[in-house]
C-alpha cells in the first residue's frame, strides 16, 4: 500500500500584504451612477487590479463545480496571463497557492512557501503572471465560479507540478 504523506497548511484570512506575493484583492467599491460625476480615476489610481491578458484572447466564464473539499494533491501556474476567480451567490472558498519562480519548462513550485486563504464570497482575487494555484476549493454541495483568462489557457499556457502528498487546508 503507497501511503502519501498529509500536509496541513493554516488556512489564512484573505488581506492585501498576506497576499501580496500571490495576487490581488479585488473588492467592492462604492461608485456614482452610470452618468454621475465619479471623481475616481481607474487610470491612475495605484489601487487598480493589474491586468495580464495581453498574451492571448480573454475569456470570461462561469465554471459550475461539485464539492471538492479542502485536500489538494498538485498545484498548476498560468506563465502567459492573469488569472481572476471569483464566487457567485456569494459563497466563500479557499485557494492553495505558492508564489510565481522561475518561468523555465520544468520548475516545480516551493513547497515551503505553499500557503492557503479563505476567500469571501463578496470579492474577487487576480492571481500574478506564474501563481502556483490550487482551486476553487470549497465545501458547499456546488458552486459557481467566474473565470477570467485567455480563451487558450488550458491548452498552451498549463503547468502542472504534482506534490509529494495530499495538503489540506485546515482552519
Amino acid at each position: 500500500m503507497n501511503v502519501r504523506p498529509a500536509f496541513k497548511i493554516q488556512v489564512q484570512a484573505l488581506e492585501t500584504a498576506a497576499f501580496a506575493p500571490f495576487g490581488e484583492i479585488i473588492e467592492a467599491r462604492r461608485t456614482a451612477g452610470q452618468f454621475e460625476n465619479n471623481p475616481y480615476d481607474p487610470e491612475t489610481s495605484p489601487e487598480e487590479p493589474k491586468l495580464t491578458l495581453t498574451n492571448g484572447t480573454p475569456r470570461l466564464w462561469i465554471m459550475h463545480l461539485r464539492k471538492n473539499g479542502v485536500v489538494f494533491t498538485s498545484l498548476a501556474r498560468h506563465r502567459r496571463t492573469s488569472q481572476c476567480l471569483g464566487s457567485l451567490h456569494g459563497k466563500e472558498w479557499f485557494i492553495g497557492v505558492a508564489p510565481p519562480n522561475d518561468f523555465a519548462d520544468g520548475t516545480k513550485p516551493e513547497l515551503n512557501r505553499v500557503s492557503a486563504f479563505r476567500i469571501p464570497g463578496d470579492c474577487v482575487i487576480k492571481l500574478h503572471v506564474g501563481t502556483w494555484h490550487a482551486g476553487p476549493h470549497f465545501v458547499h454541495d456546488e458552486c459557481l465560479f467566474f473565470n477570467l483568462e485567455n480563451l487558450d489557457t488550458n491548452k498552451r499556457d498549463f503547468d502542472r507540478a504534482e506534490l509529494p502528498g495530499e495538503f489540506e487546508m485546515v482552519s
